[in-house]
């Protein structure tokens, strides 16, 4: 199996019933890009009604311009089933899911979109034609995904990754999972992270190699191989986020007990992590990929409709940090 393997089955199912404050994190983050300028958003394949649904939400917000592709006839006759409005949005017609995904990739390759955003095709046929050798979107960085959580019972916005893409990443994939994370963080307005790298125990030790990852990577930000953030590890996950657990552990650190970016050891940890989280503990779960030349907004067909909207929202502001960070023409 490869270590960039997506199935739809790893992405996490957000239909657990929520209950969330005025102000929450969510809103603060949809609030935030409606102020910045709507990305042109190439969807995928959005051939029935939530997948549909989703960019026209995101459109009506002001946060997206959606360019729809796939096969024309199927997406006017979703639309028109559930009394959707699709009159003023662009419709490039393919014949299939496949096709939907290459051109995509290709609107993208020309500077048609600044976002991709899958509809209802398999994960992997998308992330196939965007990691394809010849005609892709990758770029030197490794790609993989981030889960931004709303969490009721914890203060902050909490980041997982990579619970979706890379199955047992390597230190050298590890090192890039951390970076792009901390970018998200950091580009979408959220100032410096806390990152914990979770492990099973807080000491390092040979038995465990997740441990001497984490104490790799924190090493790798003290040289300056990782930037931007603030790392600790490894760190168990009740040291991380529970200040009380940490102290008890007589942890001294700046991350313990209060992270906001969760770096699991491998996708098996992070995909049952998040699925707790939302079924447990009621959390609401978004989710984007990095790495590529744009930003992918890699929805679930049992995402919720914020989920789905904070999803749009994070990738526009991360986009939108990108475009004003470029050099200008010429």
């Amino acid at each position: 199996m490869s270590a960039e393997s997506v199935s739809d089955a790893a992405l996490i199912r957000t239909s657990a019933p929520t209950t969330h404050s005025t102000g929450s994190k969510y809103d603060r983050l949809i609030a935030n890009a409606k102020n910045v300028p709507a990305a042109k958003t190439i969807v995928v394949h959005p051939c029935d009604e939530t997948s549909l649904r989703g960019p026209i939400e995101a459109a009506e917000a002001g946060i997206i311009i959606p360019i729809l592709v796939g096969p024309a006839t199927k997406i006017i006759a979703v639309a028109r089933e559930h009394k959707l409005d699709i009159s003023r949005f662009e419709i490039v017609d393919v014949p299939h899911s496949e096709a939907a995904a290459a051109k995509a990739v290709e609107l993208i390759r020309q500077a048609k979109g600044e976002l991709l955003m899958k509809g209802s095709l398999h994960t992997d046929e998308l992330m196939r034609a965007v990691t394809s050798s010849g005609t892709g979107l990758r770029t030197a960085r490794r790609i993989s995904h981030v889960f931004i959580m709303d969490v009721p019972t914890y203060a902050e916005t909490l980041f997982i990754t990579d619970a979706a893409i890379n199955i047992f990443p390597d230190l050298d994939v590890k090192r890039d999972i951390v970076q792009n994370a901390i970018d998200l963080y950091t580009q979408t307005g959220l100032g410096v992270p806390r990152v914990a790298i979770l492990s099973a125990v807080e000491t390092v030790t040979s038995k465990i190699p997740s441990t001497i990852d984490a104490a790799a990577l924190c090493k790798m930000a003290d040289r300056g191989q990782i930037t931007g953030g603030v790392l600790d590890g490894p760190l168990a996950f009740d040291n991380a986020v529970n200040l009380e657990a940490a102290q008890i552990k007589g942890i001294v650190s700046a991350v313990a007990g209060k992270a906001q970016i969760l770096v699991v050891p491998d996708l098996e940890a992070g995909n049952m992590l998040a699925k707790n989280l939302v079924l447990l503990a009621k959390a609401d779960a978004a989710g984007i990929v990095l790495g590529a030349r744009v930003p992918i907004v890699l929805t679930s067909r049992a995402d919720s409709v914020r989920g789905r909207m904070a999803s749009c929202a994070v990738a526009v502001l991360y986009a939108e940090a990108r475009r004003r960070a470029a050099p200008p023409p010429g």
